[in-house]
Formats: structure tokens, C-alpha cells, sequence
């Protein structure tokens, strides 16, 4: 064998086994536990680079069987040339020992190595039969090995979700059952954040079962644009709404959570979508809530809004780092179209008081996170500013600060929290759902108003006795300043205008078998206070089985 066809088995060698190693490798990615919404945000980059590399592999793998089918046309038809040229070689040696044309014949022929002479010295003269054998062998031995090959490459694109371009579709999600029993009169009963005074009459009490907190996502691995890697998520729900027919609780509308583009630099990143609020990220962790994070309306200030923000990780060693985020975000006010003289629209959009003050809501985040016993520690101080319009010349000035943290206590147990203060934040969902206060009709201009103050804040302590358990124990709290509520009789926003203070507790137990199956049961304590009602309690038990895909 000459040492270009040596080279050339070599290099076949080297891709056949890049491509056996390659689904393995794939699905080592895959199999990665995956852990609901609360997914640890670092360890899914991670996992999503390496899965995006190993793509990059695949594509050019599929570029050298492209050369590989050019270089095996090219070797048949030398084959053949070759064949062509012993045959003329063998029918002019019989009337003339010296050919016509040396030169096509030297070309075709090596001279055999130093072991291959005979005792003469002279090369022994290779028969045509035995030339043509060797080299119908050897194209045998190559159509073989580009047959292994293209098969291989074959069964990993199998694993590639079928979409429209050519960059590789992820689908992932979990189908989430929810049984719920509830003590008292609650907002929502399969996943209250609310508590009401009972009906006189009333037994106050509910059970149910749903499965709309079950979501769906699909994540996309686009190209490398300007040195940054480009990738796409959506998140949807079945949370929506419902419809208006018998039986329609058990069918519940599609609803958008997420959806953002990110472009990936090694130390900066630029997000563009819809997005949950990336100066105030963390959530108590509850299955039992995931159509609207757990504590909603009780000291967890969040939303999901359209945004452009810029992330810049400053790294301090190999296990401590400084991120930076800044951004624009659409104003949110919270107000739902058609309350309190707010104008609806079954399809053109309208402006509220957020989009009618003609700027975007600015926020900012500075966050500062360590390894410590093997779990992150980190602590963030973040900031909010938006303006809202009423009209009549009546502008409120919206703010928020804010701290979170996670402080790990050993390898098992960790303690999560958040806290924040400021005003007219019903579009965070805090204020229990209130930005602003009127003194009466808000479509009249005599009207006054006033921006409503708020405190609150929640906690949460985490202990994973094993990798398959974890028992969460957690509180919050959201409290309107009483002395605003108490003079402003009317206010403009969902819910009830007389809510002072609202508090809910839970303790958790999540049991995973599996990395992609879950089973867990929750009880949670409803507490809110109302200036006419006084307080009113609930308590609401939910037992959940979920699958993730």
C-alpha cells in the first residue's frame, strides 16, 4: 500500500471514530438532570455550549463526506484508468516487449519494494489479474468504511428535531398534574395567592384538579455572528384563560411566557425578548406554582416583560465572578384593560399608563457570586425606575430597590431570600397588584391620585437530604402602607381596592426518582389583611406528579 492510501485510511480511521465517540457524547448532554423552572441558569449554558460544539463537529463531518465522495469518484476512476492501461499494456506485450508508450505505463506502475525482487534482481512482473484483485479489494475496503461512516452521521442527525433551517431544535417542557384542596375562599384554587372573607352560607372550601401549569418550550442553537454564540427560547403555558363552554376549566388557552434571542460573547452577553425581570431573578422553588411564581402578591416582585438588556461577567478566579446588567424594559403598570376606565380592545392594543409616558422603564442589576461548600453563593443589589401617565396631567414616578441573595449553609441546606421598597409597582406585582390610588372616578379629571408605597420581601431555606429529596420551607410578604389605602377609598388595578397586607407561607417535599420524573406535595398558608374584612386565612393543599421532557 503506497503511503497515500495509507494517509488516506488513516484519516478515514480518525472520522469513523470521532463519529462513534460523538453520540455518546450527545447523550451525556441530554441525560443532564434538568430541574423544572428553577434550573440552575449557569449549568444550562454550560450544557448548551457543549451541545452547540459538538454540533459545530457534526456539520463538518458532514463536509468531509462531501470530500470523501469526491475522492472515492476520484479512485474508481483510477481504478478503471488503471485496468484500461494493463489491459493495453498486456496485449501489446505480446508482439512487442518494448511498449509504444513508456511514459503511461511508468505512471501506472510502482517499482515494488526491496523485498519484492527476485534472486535476480529483477522485479517480478505482477499479473493482471492479480493487480485488478488488489484494487478491487481495496475500492471494497473504502466503499466499507464510507458506508460506516455516512451511517453513523445518519444516526446522529436522528437525534435532531426536525425544523426549517438547518441549526438543531431543542424541545423540552413538563406535563404537570395538580390535585388541590383548599380551606377557605382563595383568588385562584389551584394556585392561590389571595385570600377572601367566606360567603355567608358558604362552606368555603374547594377541590379540584388541573393540568394548565404544564408548559412547553423549544430552545434553537443559531450561528456565530460576530464572534458571539446566537440562540433563541420560548416558554409557553396552558395558564391563559378559558374556554367558554361546559366543561371549559379543563381547557385552558395557550399562553406566552418567555421568549428571548441572546447573543453569547466569552464575557458579555446582549438579550432581546421577553424575559422574567433580571434585577429581581430568583423564586421560591414550588411545583405547586408555576403557572405564576410561588409568593405572587406576597413579597416576590416579578413579571414577564418585553426587554433589551446587556450582561457582563467580570471573573474573579475560577469560582468567583461579577455580573453587571443593565436595560430597557416595556413600562408595565399593571392595570388589566377595562379597569377602572381603562379602554379594551378585543384585538388593537391601547395604551396604558406605563406606554403613555412615552419612555421605557429603566433597571439595573450589580451581583456578586462565590463557590462555598459546593453550592453558590451570591448577593445582588438591583434598582427599577419607570413613569406613568393617567392623563389629566396626572404622572406618577415608579421605583424599586431591591437585594437578593443565597447564602449556602454546608453542602445540603441554603437560605434564599429577597427584599425590596418602593412605589407604584402594581406592574411587578407588588402593591398586591397596585400602582396608584384614586379618591374617586379616575375618567374624571378633579380626580386625585397618588402612587402607592410598598414593602416586602420573602425568604426561603433549601435541604436536599440526597440527590432525590429536597424539603423547602418558605415566606413572604407584601404590605401596601395602610395610611394611603386609608384615604384613597377607590383604586385602579385588579383585585380588591382595600388590601393592606398579604402574607403566604408554604413548606414543600420534591421527590425525583428520576431526572425527568417528580413527584411532590405542598401546603400553603394564606394570610390577608383588608381594612373592612379584617384578615381572612386560607390554607391550600397541592399533591403533584410531573414528567419533564
Amino acid at each position: 500500500m503506497s503511503r497515500r492510501e495509507r494517509s488516506n485510511n488513516g484519516w478515514y480511521q480518525f472520522l469513523i471514530l470521532l463519529v462513534i465517540c460523538a453520540p455518546s457524547h450527545f447523550a451525556a448532554a441530554q441525560s443532564a438532570p434538568r430541574d423544572g423552572v428553577s434550573a440552575d441558569k449557569n449549568a444550562l449554558e454550560s450544557l448548551s455550549n457543549s451541545v452547540h460544539d459538538l454540533q459545530e463537529q457534526v456539520r463538518e463531518l458532514k463536509s468531509e463526506l462531501s470530500t470523501m465522495r469526491s475522492d472515492l469518484k476520484r479512485e474508481r476512476q483510477q481504478v478503471e484508468d488503471a485496468g484500461q492501461v494493463d489491459q493495453t499494456r498486456a496485449g501489446k506485450s505480446s508482439t512487442d516487449p518494448r511498449p509504444n508508450n513508456p511514459a503511461i505505463i511508468s505512471s501506472s506502475l510502482q517499482r515494488p519494494p526491496e523485498h519484492d525482487l527476485n534472486e535476480t534482481g529483477a522485479s517480478p512482473e505482477p499479473s493482471h489479474q492479480e493487480s485488478s484483485q488488489k484494487r478491487s479489494g481495496r475500492s471494497a475496503s473504502i466503499d466499507e468504511e464510507y458506508q460506516l461512516l455516512a451511517g453513523k452521521v445518519d444516526e446522529q442527525y436522528q437525534t435532531k428535531v426536525e425544523s426549517a433551517s438547518k441549526y438543531r431544535l431543542r424541545l423540552s417542557g413538563i406535563v404537570l398534574m395538580n390535585l388541590v384542596s383548599n380551606q377557605g375562599t382563595v383568588d385562584s384554587i389551584d394556585f392561590p395567592a389571595i385570600a377572601y372573607a367566606r360567603p355567608t352560607g358558604s362552606s368555603g372550601g374547594s377541590f379540584g384538579a388541573t393540568l394548565r401549569q404544564s408548559q412547553l418550550g423549544f430552545e434553537t442553537f443559531g450561528p456565530d455572528i460576530a464572534g458571539a454564540r446566537t440562540r433563541a427560547d420560548l416558554q409557553l403555558d396552558l395558564a391563559g384563560g378559558f374556554v367558554p363552554g361546559p366543561n371549559g376549566i379543563n381547557s385552558g388557552f395557550m399562553r406566552l411566557r418567555t421568549g428571548t434571542m441572546r447573543f453569547d460573547w466569552t464575557n458579555t452577553s446582549l438579550v432581546v425578548g421577553q424575559d422574567a425581570l433580571f434585577f429581581s431573578p430568583s423564586s421560591p422553588t414550588s411545583f405547586a406554582s408555576l403557572a405564576v411564581p410561588a409568593l405572587s402578591y406576597a413579597g416576590n416582585l416579578w413579571s414577564w416583560v418585553p426587554q433589551v438588556r446587556v450582561e457582563h461577567r467580570v471573573q474573579f478566579g475560577e469560582d468567583s465572578k461579577l455580573l453587571l446588567q443593565a436595560g430597557i424594559l416595556d413600562p408595565v403598570s399593571g392595570e388589566v384593560p377595562g379597569a377602572a376606565g381603562q379602554p379594551t380592545s378585543d384585538y388593537y392594543r391601547r395604551a396604558g399608563p406605563g406606554e403613555a409616558s412615552r419612555q421605557p422603564a429603566y433597571g439595573a442589576r450589580v451581583a456578586w457570586t462565590r463557590v462555598f461548600f459546593g453550592q453558590p453563593f451570591h448577593i445582588g443589589v438591583g434598582g427599577y425606575y419607570n413613569r406613568q401617565d393617567y392623563g389629566f396631567n396626572r404622572k406618577v414616578q415608579g421605583w424599586a430597590g431591591m437585594t437578593d441573595f443565597e447564602l449556602p449553609f454546608g453542602s445540603r441546606v441554603s437560605f434564599t431570600g429577597k427584599l425590596y421598597r418602593g412605589e407604584a409597582l402594581g406592574g411587578l406585582y407588588g402593591g398586591i397588584g397596585r400602582s396608584v390610588l384614586f379618591n374617586g372616578d379616575p375618567t374624571v379629571p378633579s380626580t386625585d391620585l397618588q402612587a402607592l408605597n410598598d414593602v416586602g420581601g420573602w425568604a426561603q431555606i433549601k435541604y436536599r437530604p440526597s440527590n432525590k429529596w429536597e424539603l423547602n420551607v418558605a415566606s413572604g410578604v407584601d404590605n401596601a402602607f395602610a395610611r394611603d389605602v386609608k384615604y384613597f377609598a377607590y383604586a385602579q388595578a385588579y383585585g380588591d381596592p382595600t388590601l393592606v397586607r398579604n402574607q403566604a407561607s408554604f413548606v414543600n417535599v420534591i421527590y425525583r426518582p428520576k431526572s425527568d420524573l417528580l413527584f411532590s406535595a405542598e401546603y400553603r398558608r394564606l394570610s390577608t389583611k383588608s381594612l373592612y374584612d379584617g384578615i381572612n386565612d386560607a390554607g391550600h393543599l397541592n399533591l403533584m406528579m410531573g414528567v419533564l421532557f
